[in-house]
């Protein structure tokens, strides 16, 4: 689970970089947002074992894979912090993509068995997993763009603008991929698709939905629309603080999701 969570959460902040203007950003919040993934990447090592991954059917990277994927992403995380140091930003932005890509590879392949990519159920599992991703990163990278600018107040607040439209974005498609696997999925019942029957709204299966789609999905996504007003008077304080919100309520979700997924193996 915590191997899970690194992954995930080094895909959506390394997408924020991937998507934000960097030539309006100093170097030295790259350089700390690096660091940040160098660590979430020793977390994803020091976390593995045989229930890191997706369970179910065997996924198509290996527990054995992960691994070294996470010390490969552990040392790029490393190499693009000195990059970003030595004010190398092209070369540092090279390392952001390659963060990006790789982790969102892993998301996508660790969730999923091999013939997954053919049915409605394995497509609508790694595209949560990656909607899921990009709203906790995209609220983290927000949050930590927006007391960066403690340090440097005179810069312009498009990029965390473009953040928070970003994480508007990823948590409309949320909610839709939400929509649709409930429309397919409900009733479901607490043994997996296979025992599909009635759920009464105080079941456990249907509390723990009801908290992931408002910490992980209404939650979020309220956030950025306030965010949007906001900024509008250039507060980029009251900004930080209500992406902060943000955070929390975007770790509930993705925490209470991933526990109801792994129970029900449903793309909820």
């Amino acid at each position: 689970m915590l191997t899970q969570f690194a992954i995930r959460l080094i895909c959506g902040m390394s997408l924020v970089w991937c998507v934000m203007p960097r030539s309006e950003v100093t170097s030295g919040f790259f350089r700390i947002q690096n660091l940040v993934t160098l660590g979430l990447s020793v977390l994803a090592l020091m976390a593995i074992g045989p229930a890191s991954i997706a369970e179910g059917a065997e996924p198509t990277l290996s527990v054995e894979i992960v691994r070294w994927i996470s010390v490969g992403l552990a040392t790029m995380s490393f190499l693009g912090s000195v990059m970003w140091t030595l004010e190398r930003r092209a070369a540092g932005t090279r390392f952001a993509f390659g963060i990006a890509a790789v982790s969102l590879l892993t998301v996508v392949l660790s969730s999923v068995p091999v013939d997954g990519f053919l049915t409605l159920k394995g497509n609508l599992t790694w595209l949560t997993e990656l909607t899921v991703s990009a709203v906790s990163g995209a609220t983290v990278g927000g949050m930590l763009l927006g007391h960066w600018y403690l340090t440097t107040p005179t810069m312009s607040t498009t990029p965390l603008n473009r953040v928070n439209w970003f994480l508007c974005t990823v948590a409309g498609g949320r909610l839709t991929l939400g929509a649709i696997a409930l429309g397919f999925f409900w009733p479901f019942g607490v043994d997996g698709p296979a025992a599909i029957r009635s759920t009464v709204l105080n079941s456990y299966p249907a509390m723990c939905l009801m908290l992931e789609w408002i910490g992980g999905i209404l939650g979020p996504l309220a956030v950025s629309i306030m965010v949007v007003r906001i900024l509008k008077y250039k507060n980029t304080q009251s900004a930080t603080g209500v992406l902060f919100v943000g955070v929390i309520l975007a770790f509930i979700g993705e925490m209470t999701g991933a526990l109801l997924r792994q129970e029900l193996q449903l793309p909820l």
